[in-house]
C-alpha cells in the first residue's frame, strides 16, 4: 500500500529549533518566575482573576518575557498582537490599535506585545497612551533595560513593572531533562560537563538549549574538553554605557574605599574581561585616590 506524499504545507517540526519547540504551552511550565507566576503571585492571581493590567517585564535576555506574554493573551482569552520595537513604526502600531479597537466592539480584547520596548522613542511611547487608558489594550512590554531609565514616566505610571529573574540552576536542569524527553535521547556527558553546560549558560535558557542542541548532534560521549571547544567563549553580559556599566564601576570603587582588595580584583577583572576601556578604570583609580585617598590625610 503507497503512503501519501506529505503536504507541502505541513510544517516540518524537526526543523525548527529545538528552543521554539520547547516553549511552554502554559504559565504553569515555565521555569524560573514562580515569584511572578504561581497562584500567589501577582501576575498568578491577575490570570486566576482574567483580569490583566498594562504591565513591563524586565529581565536578562532568555528568562521567558515573549513567552509569558504569549500564555498571558493565552490564558486569557486575549487577542495575541506581538510587535518588535527594532523593526516596527507609528505605522504599525496605527494598524494594531485600529485592529484592537475593531475587536473591542464586538467585545474582544487584545494583548500588545512589544519586544525591546525601551527601543521606542518618546514620541511613539506616547503613541500608546490612550489605548492604554482606555483599555482598548493590555499593553506587554519587554525589556532588558532599566525600565526607570528608557520608559517615559507617564507610561510607566499606567503599567506595573515586573522583574523576572535569571534562570537558576534548577530551572536550566529543568530545561535540559525536557530537551531530553523531547528528542527521546540523554545528553551524552557527564555529571561535570553537565554541571559546566549548566554554568556556561549563566541564566539565559535560549543559550543553554541553543548547546545543548548542538551537543545532540555530536557523536557522545562528551568529555569537558569537546564541551569548552563546543560552547567556545560566551561574550559576557555587560554594558559600556547604561546601568550595568556604573553598577560594576560603583562596586570597584566601593571595594577600594572598604579597603577588600579581593572584591576589588574581582570587580576590575569583570570590567576588563567584559570589553572596558583600561583607561576609563584607571581614571577612576586616580580620583579615587585624590578623593578618597588623599582626603581622608590631606
Amino acid at each position: 500500500m503507497r503512503s501519501d506524499p506529505p503536504s507541502l504545507f505541513e510544517v516540518d517540526n524537526s526543523s525548527r529549533p529545538l528552543a521554539d519547540r520547547l516553549r511552554p504551552t502554559s504559565l504553569a511550565n515555565v521555569v524560573g518566575q514562580d515569584h511572578l507566576l504561581s497562584p500567589d503571585g501577582p501576575i498568578g492571581r491577575m490570570v486566576a482573576d482574567h483580569r490583566l493590567v498594562s504591565m513591563i517585564l524586565w529581565g536578562p535576555p532568555g528568562c521567558g518575557k515573549t513567552t509569558i506574554a504569549r500564555l498571558l493573551a493565552e490564558a486569557t482569552g486575549l487577542a495575541f498582537e506581538p510587535l518588535s520595537a527594532t523593526f516596527s513604526g507609528v505605522a504599525d502600531l496605527r494598524k494594531v490599535f485600529a485592529a484592537a479597537s475593531r475587536r473591542r466592539e464586538v467585545g474582544q480584547g487584545t494583548l500588545l506585545f512589544i519586544d525591546e520596548v525601551h527601543r521606542f522613542n518618546r514620541a511613539q511611547q506616547d503613541s500608546f497612551l490612550p489605548y492604554v487608558e482606555d483599555g482598548t489594550i493590555i499593553l506587554v512590554g519587554a525589556t532588558t533595560e532599566n525600565p526607570s531609565f528608557e520608559l517615559n514616566g507617564v507610561l510607566l505610571s499606567r503599567c506595573q513593572v515586573y522583574v523576572l529573574k535569571r534562570l537558576d540552576d534548577r530551572a536550566l536542569d529543568t530545561l535540559i531533562d525536557r530537551a531530553e524527553a523531547l528528542t527521546g535521547t540523554t545528553l551524552p556527558i557527564d555529571d561535570d560537563a553537565r554541571d559546566a553546560l549548566v554554568a556556561m549558560a549563566d541564566g539565559d535558557g535560549r543559550y543553554l538549549l541553543n548547546l545543548v542542541e548542538q551537543l545532540f548532534a555530536l557523536p557522545g560521549p562528551i568529555d569537558m574538553a569537546t564541551l569548552t571547544e563546543v560552547a567556545q567563549k560566551r561574550a559576557p553580559a555587560y554594558d559600556k554605557a547604561q546601568e550595568g556599566h556604573y553598577n560594576l564601576i560603583s562596586a570597584l570603587h566601593k571595594s577600594m574605599r572598604g579597603s577588600d582588595p579581593d572584591a576589588a580584583l574581582y570587580w576590575l577583572a569583570r570590567m576588563l574581561d567584559g570589553g572596558e576601556d583600561p583607561l576609563f578604570i584607571a581614571r577612576r583609580v586616580v580620583r579615587f585616590a585624590s578623593e578618597d585617598v588623599g582626603m581622608a590625610d590631606p
